[in-house]
């Protein structure tokens, strides 16, 4: 069973930064693209940044600039490192990542337990 494990969310001042991992483990035999989403209180949950296997990577637009996606294939890792953070940042961050267990088995969609970050003063 593969599994999505996120880290480094927390408490930020406005304009300050922090960077989210994620780590797939596992019986993994490729993972394509892999993304992060975000979802506020009350909001319905938006991609955020997403990140191809050949590194190919799309924002969105009120991150663009500020927020820089990165992945590792060697450690199937996925970074979020995000700069000049705003309190509409806050939200929970959630990992996503399409996988497969073998070269003929189906592509599965895995989500991680979500990361809280909290922008305030």
């Amino acid at each position: 069973q593969v599994q999505l494990v996120e880290s480094g969310g927390g408490l930020v001042q406005p304009g300050g930064s922090l960077r989210l991992s994620c780590a797939a483990s596992g019986s993994i035999f490729s993972i394509n693209a892999m993304r992060w989403y975000r979802q506020a209180p009350g909001k319905e949950r938006e991609l955020v940044a997403s990140i191809s296997i050949g590194g190919s990577t799309n924002y969105a637009d009120s991150v663009k600039g500020r927020f820089t996606i990165s992945r590792d294939n060697a450690k199937n890792t996925v970074f979020l490192q995000m700069n000049s953070l705003k309190p509409e940042d806050t939200a929970v961050y959630y990992c996503n990542a399409l996988v497969r267990v073998g070269i003929t088995s189906p592509w599965s969609e895995i989500w991680g337990q979500g990361t809280l970050v909290t922008v305030s003063s």
